[in-house]
């Protein structure tokens, strides 16, 4: 979990930092004095809980919680305030929660025990899958998924990059065989790494991460740990370990639209 903490005055941001802190020793805490740098860290690096103080110079606490939605609508945003007539414009912005000053770790701990977007680790993940650099999928262990032909692996890589999306088997025909004509042949040998893929899944229990319908296939995003998937969800982690690199090894993954 990131938390991200906001208050222009010295004194007041330390006293937070280290209420944070205690309240959430395994959190990734940073403290801002200026606004501007903690909407620059969101924008850059994501966040999932941020707690600003609403009565500051310039900018106040709720004007920039607008720009923080913005960027994230999911973001958990927790006002601190030493003064209660901001409590109506705080709610206004469907804050996860609303502390008054001086902050001690038991505010902290209520608010992170009660947030409006609950950060809830997936408990049903059959796969946990990297896109980031070259493709790999992991049992939730961290052993390697072992496809027996290369092929079938690519097959569900570009499965795992339509996000949950159906994909027609002519689709996916157009990116595994590029510019091959879609002629019989192809089309069995293309069926031939469907069947490799759904073994291999089988093999480690996981077969349920690929949906099938007439003619068409879906990965279920839902059982998936996957770090393309939470870095457009802005997750912290996932965003600072993208490098430009995805699924490096896929001719097809150079041109998806990605951001």
């Amino acid at each position: 979990m990131k938390i991200l903490c906001l208050d222009d005055e010295p004194l007041a941001l330390k006293m937070l930092e280290q209420a944070v802190k205690e309240a959430k020793p395994d959190a990734e805490v940073k403290a801002y004095r200026k606004q501007t740098d903690l909407l620059e860290e969101v924008k850059k690096a994501g966040c999932d809980v941020a707690f600003l103080d609403i009565h500051m110079r310039g900018m106040n606490g709720v004007e920039l919680a607008k720009e923080l939605k913005t960027v994230n609508p999911k973001m958990n945003i927790i006002f601190v305030t030493g003064f209660s007539e901001y409590k109506g414009d705080a709610m206004d912005m469907k804050a996860s929660g609303y502390i008054m000053k001086p902050v001690t770790k038991e505010d902290v701990e209520r608010e992170l025990s009660d947030l409006r977007f609950p950060i809830v680790p997936k408990t049903n993940v059959l796969l946990r899958v990297r896109c980031f650099g070259n493709f790999d999928v992991f049992t939730p262990n961290g052993d390697h998924v072992r496809f027996e032909r290369s092929k079938a692996k690519e097959v569900f890589a570009y499965l795992v990059s339509r996000h949950g999306n159906s994909c027609t088997k002519r689709e996916l025909f157009a990116a595994i065989f590029e510019d091959e004509a879609y002629d019989n042949k192809l089309q069995n040998l293309l069926q031939t790494y469907i069947f490799a893929m759904n073994k291999s899944l089988k093999a480690v229990g996981a077969e349920e991460a690929v949906v099938h319908s007439y003619n068409a296939l879906a990965v279920n995003p839902d059982v998936l740990d996957c770090d393309y998937y939470r870095f457009k969800e802005l997750d912290a982690g996932a965003v600072n370990a993208y490098e430009c690199e995805f699924m490096s090894q896929y001719p097809w993954a150079e041109f998806l639209y990605f951001e």
